[in-house]
């Protein structure tokens, strides 16, 4: 797999064939994942675009040197900086055309990219994405939570009888392939230990989930908010929420805004083809064309 050093950090990625079509799909993996979960929905659409995905820094492959890590602060974690990253990563591609793909942590990192890189970044499809709305006792909560898995991941996690069963289960409608639960426990295993916290701790803190819907509401290109119905990670009334504040809701009363039955928080994996028509539908419709007045 290739790879190419972004910010003192080894960033490994994978980018198919170029097509007929000029922009290029880029895939951003959620908390914890990499960017392995995008492979079937990859398959589904590089025939007509060309498809980079990678694993952002601190998880998957993307390793950062014990020197970077030691000089890394809570800031080195933020969605802002991980744009930052990616616009480093289009730039030496020479991709100058690109529509993103986010999921969860990654679709903040694509609402980003799109704020810094207006030129380069033509649109966005988010899942699993929303919020704008602090409640503080359970983001606590889910710091907290997170913080204990962290903390006890090595000593005997991956130790537990049937664990990976339960990846295999663990916040989907259906069941996943028993493969899946083995690479989401290896994703798990794998992340360092600072991304993960800093990237926890970055998308939980009160200022930046207050400064989601503005930056929403302020971006110039189209932008898509796909919900799993059953979600029990971001409750699809929190996607509707965040997809509201942009320009295509009021627009196109609320089609920015897309519901997918029987699916929880990984639609790649749970519902490929509606993701992947969901997608195709969305950057063949804003091709050479552009929304809104974002300021």
């Amino acid at each position: 797999m290739p790879a190419t050093m972004i910010h003192g950090t080894s960033h490994h990625y994978q980018l198919t064939a170029r097509t007929a079509c000029p922009w290029v799909l880029v895939f951003l993996h959620g908390w914890l994942l990499s960017r392995t979960y995008w492979q079937p929905l990859i398959e589904s659409l590089a025939p007509d675009f060309c498809c980079l995905s990678y694993d952002l820094r601190g998880f998957g492959e993307s390793v950062e040197p014990a020197i970077a890590k030691s000089e890394a602060g809570a800031e080195n974690y933020m969605p802002r900086t991980y744009a930052q990253d990616l616009g480093e990563l289009l730039a030496q591609l020479e991709i100058s055309e690109a529509w993103l793909v986010g999921h969860s942590l990654g679709g903040e990192v694509a609402l980003w990219s799109a704020a810094l890189w207006p030129d380069r970044v033509k649109g966005v499809t988010c899942l699993g994405v929303g919020g704008g709305i602090y409640f503080k006792e359970e983001f606590e909560r889910f710091r907290s939570v997170g913080q204990q898995l962290l903390q006890v991941r090595r000593s005997w996690l991956g130790y537990v009888p049937g664990i990976e069963q339960w990846f295999a289960r663990a916040n989907v409608q259906q069941p996943l392939d028993p493969s899946w639960g083995r690479q989401r426990l290896q994703d798990f295993l794998g992340a360092d230990r600072s991304a993960a916290l800093g990237t926890l701790f970055g998308l939980t803190a009160e200022q930046e989930v207050h400064r989601l819907p503005r930056l929403v509401a302020n971006l110039s290109q189209p932008a898509y908010f796909l919900a799993g119905q059953q979600d029990p990670i971001m409750e699809s009334q929190y996607v509707r929420h965040l997809a509201s504040f942009h320009p295509l809701f009021q627009e196109q009363c609320g089609a920015n805004f897309i519901e997918l039955a029987n699916c929880g928080h990984l639609p790649m994996l749970e519902q490929t083809e509606q993701v992947a028509d969901q997608v195709r539908g969305c950057m063949m419709a804003h091709q050479g064309t552009t929304i809104g007045l974002g300021s």
